[in-house]
């Protein structure tokens, strides 16, 4: 087993939680996902922990304060059967003791460390890190989320690629994490999104750890409301990179005085909003899929269409086994990834302004994976689908 393989399969054990099964498989196989600004302390109770699980959650991160809350956290995430990413102001300033009082907590994912630092963050970050894993006993990952690649360089202090790098060889975590939400009001930033991750996608694999990766789920500026299209397109783009995680900013709603958060899942007046059903239901797509990507080797990523992104490189052959595919102008992200002994062709619609059509066909037998994980088989010759905005269809085949 390579190293990023190793990890993966101590971030699941560290999830320990089961899914659908496969059709032909008697493995499950369950895809992190983790709700950012999560249930407050001061409405922690069990119903609301429950209510996070329904949506589909399996990893809860509040921002608490005090080790009281913390634990009060877990306890509660233990009984609603999800995980809890612990973060409190005394995890760094009495490190030994907060690690000592919940490292053996069932509830237990990891531990939280910042969000969005810089590199002249990155030395402390690190003592702090090697101060946890040696309490610890690096029983459970080490956690923080990195800047989007539309960051000025001037404050990154280099360019994005070396940010990446460095944090992986400075911090030394066993994850990486990024968030870019790039669908605004003026639609899909791709000429930034696609290189972020593809830069994220490449630094990460060579050094044999997983990412993560996020969608929004809470209107802001600029962000609209999320629709099940826009959520697909973040989600299904970022597994079709090689995600091994999935984060929502946010599932609780933040104060509405600053950037204008509203309409979060559990929204400003605390009741469920629209949101909480579109990720209900995306999460349960999702996990009915999870055993194409948990695990997954990417071995290439390409595009069609009209118009090739920054960071993004042209589909000009395709993979073996595959006779045809095309699409419209508008173009799709292709990935092919590979785990066990099938190969899965990932189809990506890159648009949010009607349907990609693809034809697409095989020289062998091919079976399509339908929202609810279910093969269909796939007609010799060439086959015409039409994929709907922002979404993905996925095919496998034997190697």
């Amino acid at each position: 087993m390579n190293i990023r393989s190793s990890i993966v399969a101590g971030l699941m054990a560290a999830l320990a939680f089961h899914s659908c099964a496969v059709s032909d498989s008697d493995r499950k196989e369950t895809l992190p996902i983790m709700s950012w600004y999560s249930i407050p302390a001061e409405d922690a109770t069990l119903e609301r922990y429950q209510e996070l699980a329904e949506c589909g959650f399996n990893i809860n991160f509040s921002h608490l304060y005090t080790l009281k809350d913390l634990q009060t956290s877990l306890d509660l995430a233990e009984q609603a059967g999800v995980k809890v990413m612990a973060t409190c102001y005394e995890l760094e300033s009495h490190t030994d003791s907060v690690v000592a009082a919940v490292k053996d907590h069932p509830a237990l994912f990891g531990y939280f460390l910042r969000d969005e630092p810089t590199p002249p963050a990155f030395p402390e970050l690190a003592a702090w890190a090697r101060r946890i894993e040696k309490a610890d006993g690096r029983e459970h990952p080490l956690y923080l989320n990195l800047l989007p690649s539309i960051v000025d360089s001037a404050a990154l202090t280099c360019n994005y690629r070396e940010y990446v790098r460095r944090f992986i060889n400075e911090v030394r975590l066993p994850m990486v994490s990024f968030d870019f939400y790039p669908v605004t009001f003026d639609g899909i930033r791709s000429d930034y999104w696609y290189d972020n991750l593809q830069i994220v996608h490449e630094e990460s694999e060579a050094a044999g750890l997983p990412f993560w990766a996020f969608a929004l789920s809470t209107a802001h500026n600029p962000y609209p409301l999320p629709t099940m299209a826009s959520l697909r397109l973040e989600l299904y783009t970022a597994l079709a990179y090689g995600a091994q995680g999935l984060q929502y900013f946010t599932y609780w709603n933040p104060g509405t005085e600053i950037w204008n958060f509203h309409e979060a899942p559990i929204n400003q007046d605390k009741q469920r909003s629209e949101a909480y059903y579109l990720v209900q239901s995306m999460n349960k797509e999702l996990q009915a899929r999870a055993f194409v990507f948990v695990g997954a080797k990417v071995l290439s990523i390409a595009h069609t269409g009209e118009v090739m992104f920054k960071g993004c490189k042209r589909l000009e052959t395709l993979p073996e086994k595959v006779s045809t595919l095309s699409t419209g102008a508008e173009g799709a992200v292709v990935s092919l990834l590979e785990k066990g002994d099938w190969k899965y062709l990932v189809v990506v619609s890159r648009t949010l302004d009607g349907p990609t059509d693809l034809t697409i066909g095989f020289d062998t037998k091919a079976w399509m994976i339908d929202r609810e994980g279910k093969e269909i088989k796939v007609a010799k010759g060439d086959n015409s689908f039409v994929i709907e905005e922002g979404d993905a269809m996925i095919f496998r085949f034997r190697k």
